[in-house]
């Protein structure tokens, strides 16, 4: 018996520990959607370790049925399944691998961070398919749970050790992957106006607005409805916006600018400087109900993300970045810019803002089916 065999916990063991483990892997890299901040870096820092410790798993699982997936006789109608499975999780594994090394890698336009995300998703409805043809319940025969133990303490130290050897040849080498946000993005466009990537949440993308008939509304729980057109906003030219906290100029809306990084969560970053009218001062001369928590952003495609309101007071609705208008494909003429959220949270060619008393979680299903529209 090999020292790989001696160090394997008990198979049923291994077995859900992998179940157990792509779980995490898949819920966390979801969550992980949602999270801008630098206080949630500790969730992808879980999601890598993770992701190392199954590799050994997946190692001893491999080793163990290899025989009954080289020999065909020894196939049933489960084997083509775990096959995929093993495949797509060896994939995902690897191009999330590769992505912490290497430079922007692209497929098809995509970061590879993009397909690490897609793959991953997709082993959650295999795996479930999977263990229609292999489930088994956990069973402690046998098991000595001093030695089960130990060897799962070598294991989370095997994935542990294998992060900090990633990071420490990351930086020994200079590998382009290391200089990357927490949250896994690689900077692109920084500072040259509209010259950073265009995407859209599931092909999310209205033909051109024409700005003699659009208009801003800002409505719902509030005193004073408004309705602004786009002359209300402020000017392309002339006086430098104000900064946060400085008194409001003559413009129809006071300007506002903020220097912002958007994270894209395909896996680029960006950071600019965004102008435009502050969420606050809107809100200011609406006068929202004292009860009011959340503020809707809504897009001329019917796509929608909430802020809660004291969140909303400090976020922009920019008309510019780095002194240039806004393009159409980065939200013309106006988007959200929400600094610490993801960039699908970031609400292009917003054209209603909504107070609203309680969150509205159907900007889950929203975000999805607006460009159904």
């Amino acid at each position: 018996m090999g020292v790989l065999a001696r160090l394997a916990p008990p198979p049923r063991l291994v077995d859900w520990s992998i179940l157990a483990l792509v779980t995490f892997e898949v819920s966390s890299g979801l969550v992980s959607l949602t999270v801008g901040q630098p206080d949630g870096a500790w969730l992808f820092t879980l999601h890598a370790l993770a992701g190392f410790t199954l590799v050994a798993l997946l190692g001893w699982k491999f080793r163990r049925v290899r025989r009954r997936i080289t020999d065909r006789n020894l196939w049933d109608g489960g084997t083509p399944v775990s096959i995929l499975l093993g495949t797509l999780a060896l994939t995902t594994l690897g191009t999330g691998i590769y992505w912490a090394l290497s430079g922007p890698v692209r497929i098809a336009g995509w970061p590879l961070l993009f397909a690490h995300m897609v793959l991953g998703t997709l082993v959650a409805p295999v795996l479930l398919w999977h263990l229609r043809h292999r489930f088994r319940l956990p069973s402690t025969a046998g098991m000595d749970r001093r030695r089960t133990t130990l060897q799962y303490g070598a294991l989370l130290g095997f994935g542990a050790l294998s992060w900090k050897a990633q990071q420490a040849a990351g930086d020994a080498l200079s590998l382009p992957g290391r200089n990357r946000r927490f949250t896994g993005s690689k900077e692109d466009g920084s500072g040259d106006g509209n010259a950073f990537p265009v995407t859209s949440w599931v092909a999310d993308d209205p033909d051109p607005v024409d700005p003699e008939t659009w208009t801003l509304t800002v409505a719902g729980a509030v005193a004073t409805p408004l309705e602004l057109d786009h002359d209300a906003l402020p000017p392309d030219s002339g006086s430098a916006p104000r900064r946060y906290g400085e008194p409001s100029t003559d413009a129809p809306v006071g300007a506002t600018s903020e220097r912002a990084v958007l994270d894209c969560t395909s896996g680029w970053y960006s950071e600019h400087d965004w102008a435009g009218v502050r969420v606050g001062d809107l809100l200011d001369r609406a006068a929202p109900a004292g009860d009011a928590a959340w503020v809707r952003f809504r897009s001329v495609t019917g796509y929608y993300w909430s802020l809660p309101i004291e969140e909303a007071q400090d976020a922009l609705l920019a008309t510019r970045v780095d002194d240039e208008p806004l393009s159409h494909g980065h939200g013309f003429p106006l988007r959200l810019v929400a600094p610490g959220r993801r960039g699908f949270q970031w609400v292009k060619w917003v054209d209603a803002v909504e107070v609203t008393h309680r969150r509205d979680l159907g900007q889950w299903v929203a975000i999805f089916v607006s460009s159904l529209n």
